[in-house]
């Protein structure tokens, strides 16, 4: 399972901030009074205050705002022309093609962009499935990673089991998360700037990679010398 931003492009060179323009553009509009956006203060504070809470800001938005969630995707993600803003690395589609086994790209994107993205890059013959944060509903409420409920379920759907799966994913607690269930799980490092949705908080440094993380790559396309790192562990049992 492939994570799509900061993993197969570098979403922070200039895609990160168009979309967190737009972000704080919606929400200084739905916070303010009708007539004068919210500050810049009350809009930060908002988008960091949700994302830690319930692990992304939009699950905020809708919870205390009532905030229609394909309205907010839909303008947060019109950010013009992709061919001008998506930074990858060539090579790609070769690495995916050769690499054993199905992929899915796994994304709190909505389908419109990533779908965008993917043909962009070439990758769409490349993924078996592709599940982005529309698909990610549990009891007909959105549930995007790190929800290990919307995992879970996403795993008996497509029959697999969590201990033959590996998730490939730039943000740390969604692999975690996944790790909880099993998973086996691949950082990867190089398009990371900052710990926080607004661009504000640097990354803290971490000399050793996190225990919950099997294999730590600067990028996807030195996973193929990590494969024998991310076999399936015989011992562990599935869910």
């Amino acid at each position: 399972m492939f994570d799509l931003d900061n993993t197969l492009h570098d979403a922070s060179h200039a895609i990160f901030p168009a979309i967190s323009a737009n972000m704080n553009a919606y929400i200084a509009r739905v916070l303010g009074d009708g007539i004068t956006p919210a500050s810049r203060e009350a809009v930060d504070a908002a988008r960091v205050g949700y994302w830690k809470r319930y692990g992304a800001t939009l699950l905020g938005m809708i919870r205390h705002h009532r905030v229609d969630a394909a309205d907010f995707l839909r303008e947060t993600h019109d950010i013009g022309a992709l061919h001008e803003l998506v930074r990858y690395e060539r090579g790609l589609e070769r690495l995916l093609r050769r690499l054993p086994g199905r992929k899915i790209l796994l994304t709190n994107a909505p389908t419109a962009y990533s779908t965008g993205v993917v043909r962009h890059i070439g990758l769409q013959r490349q993924f078996a499935h592709h599940v982005s944060i529309e698909d990610m509903r549990v009891h007909g409420q959105l549930r995007p990673k790190p929800s290990t409920l919307m995992l879970r379920r996403l795993l008996r759907r497509h029959g697999l089991s969590a201990r033959r799966c590996i998730l490939v994913e730039d943000t740390l607690v969604n692999l975690k998360r996944a790790k909880q269930l099993g998973v086996r799980t691949a950082w990867v490092t190089q398009y990371l700037r900052y710990s926080d949705p607004i661009g504000k908080a640097p990354l803290p440094k971490m000399v050793k990679r996190p225990a919950y993380v099997d294999v730590k790559v600067k990028s996807v396309l030195r996973l193929p010398a990590h494969l024998h790192r991310l076999a399936p562990d015989p011992n562990t049992e599935t869910f």
